[in-house]
């Protein structure tokens, strides 16, 4: 097999395509070096329409240049003589080339490299080690995921996660719709959780939003009968204005973090008079059984001092058993009884000289007791917002290594990229250039 048809079968040309020639340039100093894979068409060989697919033959050609994987460590192009035809139907028209999209400067082979690394790596890295500026790569990512993004089917959503994800310093967020696994008859996983719809901001036309997008894919908002989510005014107010009819479950995780918040702060303001409350901040957020032993010796000790800031702790402790409740009806009675007990233990002291240290943690009793519908529904289908977090732990990894994102599309983009469950129209990597 000569040198053209070696090359002809490594990329999977078929007549009337051929390898013209082949031209190298050595790099200076022995640096990467460039390889031109010359590719033609059979003169007077039939080529099919764009549109009807019909044998045309060629009316004129354009040289046009692809970027392609490397050659060992030489960048190799394609350069190829790109015909028109003249179809009797649709006119002169150019011809859609086999190994490159319509309008693109790399082949399908090099953009599907791209796409497998962008999300393991930061695309300067990406861009330094193939030789191109990071914004052409980018061009090839945002590309790929619309196309796919277009593709995706909405329309057996029933219910959705929201949540918020940092973007950049100075609370510049992210909002999440993300649709949680779904099990089929016997259990099984008929479809893994996937982020549905990302949007910049975190106020309540982000809700909006979703809903316009759920409609383009497909979805109806009707059928979205559960939404889980924190108690943030703009995330309650987006969710009653856009999906009225579903059910909204408060997040257990964000519940408990509004309880240790007032823990803190009750720490906080009664450690202005007491030392022994110094370096104990984590020793009142952390549950019994994740303390070492000299910690929780620490916080016996302290549990037996008429300290308030232990009280708002066993407060936080006892909230924990309502979640191992089974029935709704107990639930709710013990989410009941917790908000009493707190609301009476915790009130403003008679003197006003005196300071309030258990004020945030009465505050957060009367949000959950107007609240409760939303954290009872919980035990209908016990959605969490555990399956979200995974996927900020992975945007924000992805920020991490890029240091960073420029604005927020290229953020959302690398989120559909890397938790989207998308699915790109690109050649299988079998093995690395």
């Amino acid at each position: 097999m000569d040198t053209t048809k070696l090359f002809e079968a490594a990329l999977g040309l078929k007549s009337p395509w051929r390898v013209a020639g082949l031209e190298f340039q050595a790099g200076a100093r022995g640096g990467r070096g460039r390889l031109d894979i010359r590719l033609d068409f059979e003169r007077g060989g039939a080529l099919p329409c764009p549109e009807c697919s019909k044998p045309c033959k060629a009316h004129d050609t354009d040289e046009q240049t692809w970027r392609h994987l490397n050659f060992f460590e030489h960048e190799a192009y394609l350069v190829a003589r790109t015909p028109r035809v003249n179809c009797e139907v649709h006119g002169v028209l150019k011809v859609e080339v086999p190994w490159a999209r319509p309008g693109s400067g790399f082949t399908l082979l090099f953009e599907a490299y791209v796409m497998a690394l962008a999300p393991e790596m930061p695309m300067a890295a990406l861009a330094r080690m193939v030789g191109e500026h990071d914004t052409r790569l980018w061009r090839i990512v945002k590309r790929h995921v619309e196309e796919a993004r277009r593709q995706v089917d909405m329309s057996e959503v029933r219910s959705v996660v929201v949540d918020e994800t940092s973007r950049a310093k100075h609370h510049s967020y992210v909002s999440l719709f993300l649709e949680p696994k779904q099990l089929d008859e016997e259990g099984e996983v008929r479809q893994d959780a996937r982020v549905l719809f990302a949007t910049e901001g975190r106020a309540s036309g982000t809700f909006h939003a979703f809903v316009s997008d759920l409609q383009t894919h497909g979805g109806k908002a009707t059928n979205v009968r559960d939404v889980c989510m924190d108690m943030s005014p703009a995330y309650q107010l987006g969710a009653s204005e856009a999906l009225p009819w579903a059910a909204v479950t408060f997040d257990r995780f964000h519940v408990m973090k509004l309880v240790s918040f007032a823990v803190d702060q009750a720490r906080r303001r009664e450690g202005a008079g007491r030392l022994e409350l110094r370096r104990s901040r984590f020793l009142w957020l952390k549950n019994p059984s994740t303390l070492s032993s000299p910690q929780r010796e620490t916080i016996e000790r302290l549990s037996t001092t008429n300290l308030l800031t232990a009280k708002a702790y066993q407060m936080r402790l006892n909230l924990q058993g309502l979640w191992d409740r089974r029935k709704p009806e107990r639930a709710a009675a013990y989410l009941r009884r917790w908000c009493s007990w707190v609301l009476r233990v915790a009130k403003r002291p008679a003197d006003p000289e005196t300071p309030w240290v258990l004020e945030t943690m009465h505050k957060t009793a009367l949000t959950l007791r107007d609240n409760a519908q939303g954290i009872l529904n919980y035990f209908r289908l016990r959605m969490t917002s555990g399956v979200i977090e995974s996927v900020n732990s992975l945007a924000q990894a992805a920020r991490a290594r890029a240091r960073g994102y420029r604005n927020a599309d290229t953020f959302i983009t690398m989120i559909y990229l890397i938790a989207g469950r998308l699915r790109f129209d690109l050649p299988a990597l079998t093995h690395s250039p």
